[in-house]
């Protein structure tokens, strides 16, 4: 019944949008005639280091494939606490919480399917630079959704504008700045399982100077035992314009961060008590506890039509992560910088846009191992030094043949060394080094009959060498021998809008991958795995956004919706053992959608749903007694932003209390044993109120 009534409710949204947009178009001519009368508004100075979201849109929107913008505001009206809260409603990326407020899995395009833990095949961002590791893995506990300004999402290959050429693409979050956001801000919020969060913001510019901070804090008793947390994150930046045409902008994180495991229990555990941890868990107190300290600089040169943008960063990290297994204790420190041209000129008459740039990448990872003694570390097991570093040159260029069409070519030249060097020779010398070099080409279009009307293509190769939990994973200490994985991709969709009253962007996309990199589960290490590479697999599928108005009064108040609908087939290609089996990890369908009532006097409510219409596999031999459940999510928001400079909001989640697996971690062949499944939380409320002054 649940899954009927979606499928009404979405038709019901889709139609309501159409049948709205169409009146808007046909009132467009009367909408022209009428004269408004110049207004002045004076605004500060913009930022060259850190551009609007609205010029970052036009930017972004020149790829010829999947791109989007997520505005902070799209998601700071609810619980703003994890990825999956900031990139809701954004079509083609699927992510779910694992557990706690911070852990996620992340999906775009297949990327990943078997990580439960360090992020792979995605390259996240901050203002620009990377903050993944140097080896490519990547995590989100440092990542804080209230000192963000807004998002760009790059799916696939089109995250060449960065110099990333992974099969999921590039996320950058964007800091806001001093110019973007003046005055102070503050926001306190709390709900179920004991949350409470707090953030105290400030932001001022004079003349050629701007700074903005924000200091916040988190804690949570988790849905789960074994899930507490307490996170304190600090951002800031400090920017100084020089002229009209150059800027230089230093930006400095830190984060303390505590945060308990629970870890992944059977199917019987699941479906008998999702809140209970493994008692293994809770005895070890398998945790992942976080201090770090990033600082970097952004400076912009704008030569005419011409800019220079350089960037540089360091990260220091230290990890303490008790597992049931052992204790992972690891010091990393990370440096890059990087460098990219713009420019435009004319080619025989013709307009010509271009990028070029350049990435230096490093790391050092001192990677130690000890008995866990009840949390404490005892005896010491292993000791590595991990060694990562990484040269990247790429360009692209935009070539039009009329104004309205562009003719699209890039390529990316990427080295990777990856170096291991064995300090524990008890039980003999892992070391050992690998280079992996590939040449990435890339060519699309992009037409765009009028404005707001968009049609593009693309083919693109990727390539991603394996990261150090793949070449040295915890379980079985050593130098992996893996290869690099590979992919082919092919793409076509459009994006536009009508008015005010209907938005929409599809994408529709083929890849052929060589060599995927899988990480599958062994049995007694609490989720821990060994990488191994897929010959060959196949992933396609279809992202499709839609969004606007479906209904307003003369009044002003209005009725809006948002729905996003990913579709994701990821196979193996006539493998000798799995044959055509799906690829276990991720939903061939995830569907998200949300109606709003808004008034003029301030006040909004409305429904949303996240739904998982059909149940995916956890193993290779796609054994159907362990695949995961259908799930419909119920949820909805209302909040008042009547009074001036002053918002509250309320948040309920899963309002039926539904049981539902979150995410999995994927093995070769399931069993009764495997402990595989992540529990999501069950009903939730949380309320907050935030004030700008």
């Amino acid at each position: 019944m649940r899954t009927r009534t979606a499928s009404i409710a979405a038709l019901a949204l889709v139609s309501a949008f159409a049948h709205e947009a169409l009146a808007q178009e046909a009132t467009t001519q009367e909408q022209a005639q009428i004269q408004v009368p110049p207004i002045t508004v004076t605004a500060p100075t913009a930022s060259l280091t850190v551009p609007s979201a609205k010029d970052a849109e036009q930017q972004i929107n020149k790829t010829p494939g999947g791109v989007e913008i997520v505005p902070a505001e799209r998601y700071l009206d609810g619980r703003a606490t994890t990825i999956k809260d900031m990139l809701d409603y954004t079509p083609g990326v699927w992510v779910q919480s694992k557990y706690g407020q911070e852990d996620s899995k992340l999906v775009i395009r297949g990327s990943g399917l078997s990580r439960n833990f360090h992020l792979r095949g995605i390259r996240l961002l901050q203002d620009g630079s990377p903050i993944n590791l140097a080896d490519g893995s990547g995590d989100f506990q440092e990542l804080d959704p209230l000192a963000e300004q807004y998002i760009e999402v790059y799916k696939g290959a089109n995250a060449l504008r960065y110099g990333a050429m992974t099969l999921g693409g590039a996320i950058n979050f964007v800091s806001p700045t001093g110019r973007s956001n003046p005055g102070f801000a503050t926001r306190v919020y709390g709900g179920s399982y004991n949350t409470l969060g707090e953030q105290g913001a400030a932001g001022f510019s004079e003349g050629p100077w701007d700074a903005w901070m924000s200091l916040t804090n988190l804690s949570s008793n988790g849905f789960r035992q074994q899930s507490n947390q307490n996170l304190t994150r600090f951002n800031g930046n400090v920017g100084a314009q020089v002229g009209s045409n150059a800027e230089t902008r230093f930006f400095l994180s830190g984060n303390q961060i505590r945060q308990q495991i629970p870890g992944s229990l059977t199917q019987q555990q699941f479906w008998t008590g999702p809140q209970q941890g493994p008692l293994a868990n809770i005895l070890q107190n398998t945790r992942r506890d976080i201090d770090s300290f990033r600082f970097a600089n952004s400076t912009v040169i704008d030569f005419d039509s011409d800019s220079l943008t350089l960037q540089g960063f360091v990260k220091s990290k230290y990890l303490f992560h008790p597992l049931t297994f052992a204790v992972i204790d690891n010091n990393a420190l990370d440096w890059g910088v990087t460098g990219q041209y713009k420019g435009s000129r004319q080619i025989a008459g013709y307009r010509n846009d271009f990028i070029g740039g350049i990435n230096v990448f490093a790391g050092t990872n001192r990677n130690k191992q000890f008995v866990n003694n009840f949390g404490v570390p005892g005896a010491l097991t292993n000791d590595v030094t991990e060694q990562s570093s990484s040269v990247e040159l790429y360009g692209e260029n935009w070539f039009y043949v009329v104004p309205t069409l562009s003719f699209v070519t890039g390529v990316q030249f990427s080295w990777a060394n990856r170096a291991l060097t064995d300090n524990y020779l008890v039980n003999g010398n892992d070391s050992g080094m690998r280079t992996y070099f590939e040449a990435n080409p890339k060519i699309g279009a992009l037409w765009e009959p009028r404005k707001d009307l968009q049609f593009f293509a693309n083919v693109s190769r990727a390539s991603e060498p394996p990261t150090w939990s793949e070449l040295n994973p915890s379980v079985a200490p050593g130098f992996a021998n893996l290869a690099p994985q590979t992919s082919w991709t092919a793409e076509i969709g459009t994006r536009g809008k009508i008015g005010t009253n209907l938005g929409w962007d599809l994408s529709i996309y083929r890849s052929w991958v060589r060599d995927e990199l899988q990480l599958l589960v062994v049995p007694g290490f609490g989720g821990s795995g060994i990488a191994v590479n897929i010959p060959a697999t196949i992933h396609q599928g279809v992202e499709l956004g839609l969004n606007g108005t479906a209904w307003e009064s003369q009044g002003g108040d209005r009725v809006t919706g948002r729905l996003a609908l990913t579709y994701g087939d990821y196979r193996f290609d006539n493998n000798p053992i799995y044959g055509n089996n799906q690829l276990p990890g991720a939903p061939p369908f995830y569907f998200q959608a949300e109606a709003r009532y808004t008034t003029t006097s301030g006040f909004y409510i409305g429904p949303n749903i996240e739904w998982v219409p059909q149940g995916y596999y956890v193993d290779n031999v796609n054994n159907p007694a362990f695949m995961t459940t259908p799930y419909a999510l119920l949820g909805a928001k209302a909040g008042y932003t009547g009074f001036k400079g002053v918002e509250i909001f309320l948040d309920a989640r899963n309002l039926t209390n539904t049981m539902y697996m979150s995410n999995v971690n994927v093995i070769g062949n399931a069993n009764a044993a495997s402990q595989l499944y992540n529990p999501g939380n069950g009903a939730s409320i949380f309320a907050g109120i935030q004030a700008r002054f």
